[in-house]
Order: C-alpha cells, then sequence, then structure tokens
C-alpha cells in the first residue's frame, strides 16, 4: 500500500513539477521547440514501453480466464451484460455532452477566433463502413494484431483460443499454466515500466506547457474549464449509477482507480494505465476471468469521456460558425457518433478523427477542428482519466452481477495466484 501511495505522489509531484518548468522554457529560453522535442521522446519511450506490455497481458489474461469459465455460454453472458453497460454508458455520456455544450453554448465566444472555412486541419476524416468495422474487428493475422496493438484483433482471437482450450479439456492443462505464468510475468514487468510513470508525466507535461504556454489555457479558459465540470458532471453520474450496485464499496475501487487515473490524466493516454487499472480491479476483488475480458471490451467499446468530447466538441463547432442543430439533428448525430466511435480504439487522435467525419455529414466546416488542436492535449487528459473511470467501474459491476465480486485484497499480485 505504501509502495502505491509513494508512487501516486511522485506523480502527482511530476505533473506539477512539469507545469512549473514547462512555464519556466516558454517564458525563458529562446526555442522552447526544441526542450519540448526533448521532452517527447522521453514520453514516447515511456508510452511504448506500456505498448510493449498490453498485446501479450491481454492475451495472458483473457485467454486463462476464458479457459477457466470453461463454458461458451457463461462467455456469452458476460459479454451481453458487458455490451448492454457499454451501450447504456455510451448513451448516457453522448446524451450529458449534449445537454452540457447546450447550456453553455462555448461556441458562441469564439466567433472573433475562427479559422476560415476552407482552412485544412490535417485530421484524417474517415468514415468507420459497416465493411471496415468487420475488417478492423477480426484479425487477418494475429501476429499483425499484436504487432499493431489492436486491442479488439486480441480480444477476439483471445475468446476464440480461449474457448477451444476450454473445450479440449485436460490437453490444454499444459498450455494454460504457461499463458498464466506469462500473465504474472507481464504484472511484474508492468511494475518495472511504472517506476519511469513519474518521469515520463512530467516530460509529457513539461514539454506541451514549454511549447503552447499557459497563455493557451487562458484563452480556452472558459471553455476547458466547461468541458472539465461536464467530465465531472459525467464522473458523478457514473460513480451513483456503480453506488447502486457496488454500495459503499464503490470508494474502495476509486481507491484503486486512483493511481491508474493520475497515469492516464497526466500521459493524456487511457492505454497507459491499461495494466495498473486490470491489476487494481484484481485486488479490488473482480475474478481475473472477468477483469481480463471486460476490461480489453471496454477499452473499445466503452470510451465514455471520448464519447462526451465527440458531442460536445461538434456542436461547440457547429455554436462557433453559428450553425443552429435542431433537436432532432443533435440526436441524429448522437445516434452516429454512437456507432461511428465504435472500434475506432488505437487509432491516433481517434475522438479527433470521428468528430471530423461527423462534422463533414451535418455540413460544419471541418476547418472548425483548428479551434480544438491547440488545447486538445488538456482536453485530451480529462477524457483519457474519464475512460479509466468509466471501465473500472463497468468490470467492477459485471463482475457483481455474476456473483464474482470477491474480498478487497492488499499487495502484489505478481507474486501471488491470480483469482479465478
Amino acid at each position: 500500500m505504501t509502495k502505491r501511495l509513494n508512487l501516486t505522489s511522485y506523480i502527482i509531484f511530476g505533473l506539477i513539477l512539469g507545469i512549473v518548468v514547462g512555464y519556466f522554457v516558454n517564458a525563458h529560453m529562446a526555442k522552447p521547440t526544441d526542450f519540448a522535442d526533448a521532452m517527447s521522446l522521453i514520453t514516447t519511450m515511456f508510452l511504448r514501453l506500456i505498448k510493449m506490455i498490453i498485446a501479450p497481458l491481454v492475451f495472458a489474461t483473457l485467454v486463462v480466464g476464458i479457459a477457466k469459465m470453461g463454458d461458451v455460454n457463461e462467455v456469452g453472458r458476460v459479454g451481453g451484460k458487458a455490451l448492454g453497460w457499454f451501450i447504456i454508458a455510451s448513451l448516457i455520456s453522448l446524451t450529458l455532452g449534449l445537454v452540457m455544450v447546450n447550456i453553455f453554448r462555448p461556441g458562441d465566444a469564439m466567433h472573433a477566433m475562427l479559422p476560415a472555412s476552407d482552412a485544412v486541419s490535417g485530421i484524417a476524416t474517415s468514415n468507420l463502413s459497416m465493411k471496415e468495422f468487420i475488417t478492423h474487428l477480426i484479425p487477418s493475422s494475429i501476429v499483425d494484431g499484436m504487432a499493431k496493438n489492436e486491442i479488439l484483433q486480441i480480444v477476439v482471437f483471445s475468446i476464440f483460443f480461449g474457448t477451444a482450450a476450454a473445450a479440449v479439456g485436460e490437453r490444454s492443462k499444459v498450455v494454460i499454466e504457461a499463458i498464466d505464468g506469462v500473465a504474472h510475468i507481464m504484472l511484474k514487468l508492468t511494475g518495472y515500466v511504472m517506476n519511469f510513470a513519474p518521469i515520463a508525466v512530467f516530460a509529457a507535461v513539461s514539454g506541451v506547457v514549454a511549447k503552447s504556454g499557459l497563455a493557451v489555457l487562458g484563452t480556452y479558459g472558459v471553455f476547458m474549464a466547461e468541458f472539465y465540470f461536464s467530465i465531472l458532471v459525467l464522473w458523478l453520474v457514473l460513480i451513483f449509477i456503480g453506488y447502486l450496485f457496488l454500495k459503499g464499496r464503490v470508494v474502495g475501487l476509486l481507491r484503486e482507480l486512483r493511481m491508474p487515473t493520475i497515469l492516464a490524466f497526466s500521459t493524456a493516454s487511457s492505454e497507459a494505465a491499461f495494466p495498473k487499472t486490470l491489476e487494481g480491479l484484481e485486488r479490488f476483488g473482480v475474478k481475473n476471468r472477468i477483469a481480463s475480458f471486460v476490461l480489453p471490451l471496454g477499452y473499445s467499446f466503452n470510451l465514455d469521456g471520448s464519447m462526451m468530447y465527440c458531442t460536445f466538441a461538434t456542436v461547440f463547432i457547429a455554436q462557433a460558425y453559428g450553425i443552429e442543430l435542431s433537436l432532432g439533428t443533435q440526436i441524429t448525430m448522437m445516434l452516429i457518433l454512437m456507432l461511428t466511435s465504435k472500434g475506432m480504439a488505437g487509432v491516433p487522435r481517434a475522438s479527433l478523427v470521428v468528430i471530423a467525419a461527423t462534422l463533414a455529414q451535418f455540413n460544419i466546416p471541418e476547418a472548425g477542428l483548428l479551434l480544438l488542436l491547440g488545447v486538445d492535449h488538456f482536453l485530451d487528459m480529462a477524457r483519457s482519466a474519464t475512460n479509466v473511470i468509466g471501465n473500472g467501474l463497468a468490470t467492477a459491476v459485471v463482475a457483481k452481477w455474476e456473483g464474482e465480486l470477491g474480498q478487497h485484497v492488499e499487495g502484489d499480485l505478481a507474486n501471488q495466484k491470480l483469482p479465478e
């Protein structure tokens, strides 16, 4: 417990120090971009170390979990409950984004800052057709899927592999035990990598502040404050729904999610927090076969913070250009976003790609994305942290529904038997 608290404290310290150093560099160095580029190398190294872990960790824990279930019907039941929660949570996030952006109307204050409607944002527009979704869903090669860290493809292969292993029975026992050993090794490796987290957080924050300066926060201060307040409201809604199922234990869950949430916020990457989120859920008492199944699914289908951002940002741009969207149009937009955003996990700047595609469908100038690019990193920090909270709550609630939520335990999971 002391170790985790110390690491969390170091990460917060790295965040604060990064802001201070970044501001100093921006104000006093002749070329702050050089400093930012140097810091981005450190951040990239850390995120690549995390990416190095994710594919084998997801595969190992998911295969072992499904093999221990031993029943295709159980896999289908758990998956159905998880997807049901994801759909409801996504609708809540999208709807809340629409409600808050219509209450605050942050775009009205941006008329003077509008880029030309024919300006190029540099974000590739992509409409995710059914053919592309299926292609993205099912790997042509699991080696290719793992190489690209396509979580959804790894999940699909792992489900088939784990189900087949369960059907083989005793003859697969040796293989499953070996894969279980891989899972423990990856958890231990996660602990080693996480020792670099405070340095990576410092590098990420100091680099962004050095490059953009705190002035960008002043310019967009009201817009960012309104978005962060909306994210806070979403947190409260999700936590309240979690409380309905978990009762007082939701406090213990949030305590376990504290460190991965801070990490996701600081690095603007919910992916970076995946290993520690999985470990925290298992300490909380979620059985491994549930946590290793539901959490990877959530990373593809339950990005609550990103969902809210899509509706909030799209209507914000329309407001900035003076385009009034009727209630019916906004509801249609929400339903389209509900579909087009699924399976986009792993796409760089996925939220902006989805927003770009949506703007084109409703004749809103794509150039409006330029209003967001300057502060997108700071907005991404909030939505990445929200994704961690949303997926943690979803996994714990599904475990509760399945009667697979045990006692809250302490200690290093790499040195103990994973809860079955």
